[in-house]
């Protein structure tokens, strides 16, 4: 007997499934589009294609059964799945997971500041004011969103939508803070940025490893390891 391989909680349309098939049975269609009509494609990425493999997947952990087909007309019927009572128990342990421990995530954003210097600073503060726009502009489109929709869906259901505002507009504000900063001269470092880039504009097949390292070396930076 081949043993299960331990079910690993990275999938947030995993658990989306799993919410939905605790309300009530549905197929496949009904649980994307359930999900879909309350606005959840914000906070998980509802692909129909990626859902069926997602569904065999509980199904073999014995997180959900099937429980019979639906027939429309002529269309080919529908698996209707519902959710076992391990699978209410994983849901409720994945839920206090998600909510009580903080996770280690790699934004983008983050790995790209993170190498900042690597473009010049004037062009960083286009870069970053140009974010600020389109934060703004995200900012607007979710709050179009939400507020018609709580005028008939209880707030406690729009949580996820509150979230994603607040943290757009933290990033909003640092983005435009680190332009500033980088524009009036009040930014660390920013002479031995200049610097570097004047070098890279001097050498555009690369930086010699010996003017690098003086360089690194003056701006108080690591070289690499022998």
């Amino acid at each position: 007997m081949v043993a299960k391989r331990t079910f690993r909680r990275v999938n947030p349309l995993a658990l989306a499934v799993l919410v939905v098939l605790w309300e009530r049975p549905m197929h496949p269609y009904q649980i994307s589009q359930t999900l879909k009509q309350r606005g959840k494609e914000g906070s998980v990425r509802i692909n129909y294609g990626a859902l069926y493999p997602v569904v065999e997947s509980l199904l073999n952990q014995g997180f959900i059964e099937i429980v019979g087909a639906e027939q429309d007309g002529n269309r080919p019927a529908r698996t209707v799945y519902r959710i076992t009572d391990s699978g209410i128990t994983e849901a409720r342990e994945w839920l206090r997971a998600w909510l009580s421990e903080p996770e280690k995530e790699y934004p983008r954003f983050m790995a790209a500041l993170s190498f900042l210097p690597a473009v010049g600073p004037d062009e960083a503060v286009g870069l970053l004011r140009h974010r600020v726009a389109v934060l703004d502009k995200r900012i607007g489109e979710i709050n179009q969103q939400v507020e018609p929709v709580l005028s008939w869906l209880p707030e406690v259901l729009l949580v996820e939508s509150n979230y994603e505002i607040r943290m757009l507009e933290v990033e909003r504000d640092f983005t435009t803070e680190l332009a500033e900063r980088i524009e009036s001269g009040a930014l660390g470092g920013l002479d031995g940025w200049r610097r570097m880039n004047e070098l890279v504009t001097k050498y555009p097949g690369g930086v010699p490893p010996a003017v690098s390292d003086a360089f690194l070396k003056e701006w108080g930076v690591p070289t690499p390891p022998e």
